[in-house]
């Protein structure tokens, strides 16, 4: 695929409607890759999430979006700070955060995830973050190929056991 000129910028809230899209976009692909799993959630709440997230001025977590010469949003990254372990817990209190891309399909493969991931990156080094993490499903070969191409690797194993009915 031919390089996506975009320009990769911190989101606004006049980007709220178009990270809506992309999160609804986003789902409806997982659902189809795991309908167990995954869900389309409903667009106000995506919408309130994105309204707080970029109206918190504290810093705690960020997003970005990637934009053609022609104003059109095609992807976006977020980048949340998970919480510190508690005292009694053995894990090290390092910094980390969660990151999810979305690049819009008929873009995707052009470079637009890739300064997405690298204004991420710089974002948490400044903030002080020491790892990203990227929850990707197994079967998302694509995702997976991106982030290990972003030189993410493989950090353990999750397991987990379903109990009771599905509901």
């Amino acid at each position: 695929m031919e390089t996506t000129e975009v320009k990769v910028r911190p989101a606004s809230a006049a980007d709220v409607a178009a990270l809506v899209e992309l999160r609804v976009a986003n789902a409806e692909a997982h659902v189809a890759l795991d309908p167990g799993t995954y869900r389309v959630p409903s667009r106000d709440v995506v919408a309130r999430h994105f309204a707080a997230v970029l109206a918190d001025g504290t810093g705690q977590d960020a997003v970005f979006v990637a934009e053609t010469p022609g104003g059109r949003v095609v992807g976006m990254v977020e980048v949340l700070r998970h919480p510190g372990p508690p005292e009694h817990q053995i894990l090290r209190p390092e910094p980390s955060a969660d990151v999810h891309t979305v690049v819009l399909g008929d873009v995707r493969g052009g470079g637009a995830g890739t300064a997405l991931l690298e204004a991420a990156q710089r974002w948490a080094t400044e903030q002080g973050i020491r790892y990203l993490s990227a929850g990707i499903h197994h079967r998302n070969a694509g995702a997976v190929r991106f982030y290990h191409r972003a030189g993410f690797t493989d950090a353990g194993l999750r397991l987990v056991r379903r109990l009771g009915s599905a509901s």
